[in-house]
């Protein structure tokens, strides 16, 4: 029976997020399924759907933390001892180390695919992201059959400097859009359920409550715009909360604001809104801003790579990431702005983004004559 495995630095926010169709894929076509990832559930009994095996490998987010180096080892055996036909690796830890880890296993036939969710190294990155990222991706590159990019400037990178035998340009993971057919909800219930009153204007956001994120930058924006009844949701947790209550409160805004935790009703409460500020720093090609173009929202997205394969000028505004004024001008204007007209074309543009158009794509070159 043939074999695939798939690494990820973990389970439950990588490969039971973004990877499920891919592995029901790979059983529909008669492999036997197996996935190393460290395990970031609650629960010692990892579920993975359309799994046949997981291993259970202590993976840091790190990429020089010491446990690597175990781990690294760990799975070296497990490639060993298994005669793999298809290696494919995600994030940038498990792209490192399953790569190195598949040397020898790819002289013996293996092939190779590493997905690339955003480099580490980009228009406006650090220095240190470059000086440290970009080597290890390039020297990777070279035990690479398949690099596969999810935005164009990745894309365009990784043709003129990586050495994979082949660089593809996959538009994303995917997004099942059937989930977003005949969604019905209660808006004003919904809004009273958050405190946001039925009539407000309200912005909505998903993600971590961290720097990344830029959160603050809109209630900046909020604070600029000065109009009580302009409202700003954010779905999400994490080590930010208490700094951005606190400038909420200092900019006079802290009514108009409301961090709502994390949530399992998203597409309810993108539903709920007017519009999706997504004013990130990095991202690869964000779930979260494809989700709310599915539910029909205009967009201020900021501009980076990743949004800008997304959002137009037909489906939203973009600004730069740390610029409260450019970001304050985009949100004006979509206050003017007809917002259904530009939700719907969201609407249609994401079916390019599609999960049965990604899954095609990756058939193609997973089984596809090679």
């Amino acid at each position: 029976m043939k074999k695939v495995l798939f690494i990820a630095t973990v389970v439950q926010k990588h490969i039971n997020v973004f990877h499920i169709p891919f592995l029901k894929l790979f059983q529909d076509e008669g492999y036997k399924t197996y996935v190393a990832a460290s395990n970031d559930t609650d629960s010692q009994e990892v579920t993975i759907q359309h799994c046949d095996e997981y291993v259970e490998i202590d993976f840091k987010r790190n990429p020089l933390h010491p446990g690597n180096f175990s781990a690294y080892f760990k799975l070296k055996r497990l490639i060993k001892n298994n005669d793999f036909d298809i290696v494919h690796c995600h994030t940038p830890v498990g792209g490192l180390l399953g790569r190195l880890a598949a040397r020898k296993a790819r002289k013996k036939g293996t092939r190779v695919f590493y997905t690339a969710h955003g480099f580490h190294f980009y228009k406006g990155a650090s220095l240190k992201n470059w000086l440290f990222y970009y080597p290890v991706e390039k020297l990777c590159s070279y035990l690479t059959d398949v690099l596969i990019t999810i935005n164009q400037e990745d894309y365009e990178l990784a043709k003129k400097r990586m050495k994979a035998k082949q660089v593809e340009y996959v538009p994303g993971v995917g997004i099942d859009l059937s989930k977003f057919e005949n969604i019905q909800i209660d808006r004003n219930k919904k809004r009273e359920e958050i405190g946001v009153p039925k009539d407000a204007f309200l912005l909505f956001s998903v993600g971590e409550l961290n720097e990344n994120k830029n959160h603050q930058v809109v209630i900046k924006a909020l604070a600029n715009i000065n109009n009580s009844n302009i409202h700003y949701a954010i779905a999400g947790i994490g080590d930010k909360k208490d700094d951005l209550l606190e400038l909420a409160n200092k900019l006079g805004v802290s009514e108009q604001m409301h961090l709502l935790g994390y949530r399992n009703d998203i597409y309810e409460l993108n539903l709920s809104a007017d519009v999706f500020c997504f004013p990130s720093i990095r991202e690869g090609l964000s779930v979260s801003l494809m989700e709310a173009m599915a539910c029909g929202l205009p967009c201020a997205v900021s501009r980076i790579r990743g949004n800008i394969d997304l959002i137009d000028e037909n489906g939203g505004r973009t600004f730069a990431a740390l610029n409260e004024i450019e970001c304050t001008q985009s949100i004006k204007n979509l206050l003017n702005s007809c917002c259904s007209i530009l939700g719907q074309y969201n609407v249609e543009k994401i079916k390019y983004f599609g999960l049965s158009i990604v899954k095609d794509k990756m058939r193609s070159l997973y089984f596809g004559d090679y």
